[in-house]
């Protein structure tokens, strides 16, 4: 059996975080969450190295795009699959995120849970 991968959620929302980390580690996925940009780098840049990272767009100071530019100045968890989950789903805001390295995204409100994980085990599989 492999291994279970290493999630790291980014929100800014607690409630949002707490529920996906939840429903998450029942998916058998080893969670860890940051409530913001500036945690998330903190971790990556102290050596955590997740199979996946979920992140939101919208937050305060630094939003999801400017993460994944830090990521890539960085060049912290460059093997990680990057998967943004938001709100905010124009075309150009997708365009963006495929430019900064996204491997999907998942817009929240069009979204259940169960299908934010489902979708997120199709994209692993895809990467495969």
């Amino acid at each position: 059996m492999e291994s279970n991968k290493k999630i790291l959620i980014v929100d800014d929302d607690n409630f949002l975080l707490d529920m996906y980390a939840l429903k998450f580690s029942k998916s058998n996925f080893d969670v860890a969450t940051a409530s913001g940009p500036e945690e998330a780098l903190s971790k990556l840049r102290s050596g955590f190295s997740p199979d996946v990272i979920l992140l939101d767009i919208v937050m305060p100071v630094m939003d999801g795009f400017e993460m994944m530019e830090k990521m890539k100045e960085e060049g912290l968890a460059g093997e990680a699959i990057r998967i943004i989950l938001s709100n905010r789903g124009q075309p150009s805001d997708i365009a963006r995120g495929e430019a900064l390295g996204a491997s999907g995204y998942i817009v929240k409100a069009s979204s259940t849970p169960t299908e934010v994980i489902d979708k997120v085990g199709s994209i692993i599989k895809d990467r495969k």
